[in-house]
Formats: structure tokens, sequence, C-alpha cells
């Protein structure tokens, strides 16, 4: 069947159509507006204006997404669409967008967790890929390990205390001056740099629990540069940019490993925009090496914020005859029922 997925949780509008069976996971098109450039000028996202952003394009994104498809809107099956969590106003354009589609040409209607669509992502790149695994997200907005039981059934079992490994990197990258969004540009500087010049501290707290902090290692990294500053001392961004990467590839690499003897589990599947970072991408793959766990990561271009992770996590739900109605409402949360 064809799944037309619907992505507006944050500053990417995107529209994609996949083929979904039995043995069949094909993305049939993918199209997706940036508004990188937009938000550059003021290093980070504004919300008012990604929404803005959103309306204006979702038409024409799903337009060129049903006919790079060579689908008609008869052929779709179900239209999936991130409904949480994510930024409330850029969530709710995809969701009303949705809804009309919808309903005004029967189609059933399934509402995706952007998290779980994240995962999803890795169905489209490892075909063979099946539940149980344990999945470790880390973008933006998160950084969380997930026991994932079947395919819509995800655990939460440990992540940040506090802010996400994503916003870490994006943070310092804008401090010492990278072109936005500063992580991608960290992630390559980072191999011009010593990663033992810096001390800074591990975001992997102590103990046997799966907890991660980043809050510190952001504080560390902006005194250092602070004092550099007032002494007049000059500082090698590369440096920099090697030993923050490292102390934090390190501790997630940690409590992956715990995660992965805490709950015995065969597959780890990494996800989310910060699963294309090249550090993290190397580290994670020699430590199941090591261990002897299959590693499942999508495809650089599938990291990011895309309708064709929306579609695949879309199927599952479909499957599951979970379907939503025209009283579909965006949330901002992770899981909006514990708000109720």
């Amino acid at each position: 069947m064809y799944i037309l997925g619907m992505e507006s949780s944050c500053d990417e509008t995107s529209a994609a159509v996949v083929e979904m069976a039995d043995g069949v996971r094909r993305i049939r098109s993918n199209i997706i507006a940036s508004q990188i450039e937009t938000h550059r000028l003021y290093g980070g996202v504004v919300p008012e204006i990604a929404s803005r952003a959103h309306i204006e394009a979702v038409t024409r994104i799903t337009e060129e997404a049903l006919a790079a498809a060579g689908v008609s809107l008869r052929e779709i099956g179900a239209v999936a669409v991130t409904s949480h969590p994510g930024l409330i106003g850029a969530l709710l354009v995809g969701v009303n967008f949705a809804k009309s589609l919808a309903y005004a040409n029967r189609i059933p209607l399934i509402a995706v967790n952007h998290i779980h669509a994240h995962v999803a992502a890795a169905y489209l790149s490892v075909p063979d890929l099946k539940p149980p695994f344990l999945a470790l997200v880390v973008s933006g907005g998160h950084t969380a390990f997930y026991h994932v039981t079947d395919d819509t059934t995800y655990l939460e079992i440990g992540g940040t205390r506090d802010d996400a490994a994503g916003e870490a990197f994006d943070k310092l990258g804008r401090v010492i001056g990278l072109p936005y969004p500063g992580g991608a540009a960290l992630d390559q500087l980072a191999y011009e740099g010593d990663k033992t010049a810096v001390p800074l501290p591990t975001p992997a707290l102590s103990g046997d629990e799966i907890a991660l902090s980043f809050s510190g290692i952001k504080t560390a990294a902006l005194n250092y540069l602070n004092g550099a500053a007032q002494k007049g001392t000059p500082v090698n961004r590369a440096d920099v940019a090697a030993s923050y990467t490292a102390r934090i590839v390190e501790a997630i690499v940690k409590k992956t490993d715990l995660a992965l003897r805490q709950s015995g589990l065969p597959t780890l599947v990494l996800a989310g925009g910060v699963a294309a970072n090249s550090h993290l991408r190397t580290a994670l793959e020699s430590l199941c090496r090591r261990r002897g766990v299959h590693l499942a990561m999508p495809e650089r271009s599938l990291c990011g914020d895309n309708g064709a992770m929306v579609a695949a996590a879309g199927y599952f739900e479909y499957l599951k005859g979970n379907f939503a109605n025209t009283s579909l409402n965006a949330s901002a949360l992770d899981d909006p029922a514990a708000a109720v």
C-alpha cells in the first residue's frame, strides 16, 4: 500500500510517499522544504517564523511528493502525520492540513509520534529489521533509550536529565562562530583538533543508571571560552570541537553499552538528527562489533526530519488499526495522554 507521510514538527516541511507491505519498504518520493537559510539569520529556529513557512510550503510539497511518486490521491491508503512532540505551531500546520486532506478524500488518518518516526526510518534502510531491539534516539530535542518490544510499543529506559545532545552540539557551534546549524559544522571541525586539549566533564552520570546530563559540559565549555577571552588567550576552535565532541560521544557510548548489557537486546537502532554525526556512528559501530550486537542505522539522508520516516511509522500504526479522526490535535509533549 501507499502511505502519504507528512512532517512539520520543527523547521522542515516534508511530504513523502512510501510503499509498504510484507517484504516491501520502498520510498517513492520524499520532498523536504528546509528552512535553514531562513533561521540562519537568527542562529536558531524561531517558532513563529517556522509555522508561517510551513503554511507557505505544505500544499506545494504535497503535490510534489505525489507527482514524484507517480501516485494519485485515490491510490493513497493512509495519510500519516506527525502529531507530537515538537513546536506546537509548526505541528498544527501539518496536523490540520493532513486532517483536511484525509477527510476530503475519505482516506484513513494516522497520528504519528515524532520519536517513533525517527526510529522507523531504520526500517527503510535495513529491510530485515524487526523488534525487539534497543533504540537510541539522539536529536536536537531528545536523547533517550527505548526498549522497542514491537513496531508500535516503546518503553523509555533512560536518557538525558536536561538538554539534548543535538542542542549541546548546536550551542557550542554557535558560540565558536560556526555556520548554522552548528552541529554539522562541528562534526567536521572536530577532525582537525586534539580531543585531549580541553578538559571537560563527562555528560554520563555515575552509577548503573542509564542517564546523561549535557548542561554541565555546555557550561564548562562556555567558561573555558570566556576565561580565554578575558585573559586574551587565543583559542584553537578545532581543539575545542574535538574535545567537546569526544566527551559527548564517549558518554553516549558508555550509556549505550550499559543499556545493551541491562536489556540483553541483540540489536541497536541509532536514530534522530544526531545519528548523522560521523563520530557517533563510528564509535557505536565499534561498540557493537565488540559486543556482537547488530547495529541498524538509517541512511544519513533519513536521519533528519522527513516525511518518509513518518509514513513508515504510520504503516505499523495502520496494521494495528490505530486510526485518528477529525478531533486529532497536535501536542508539544512526548506523551500527550500523560498530561490528561
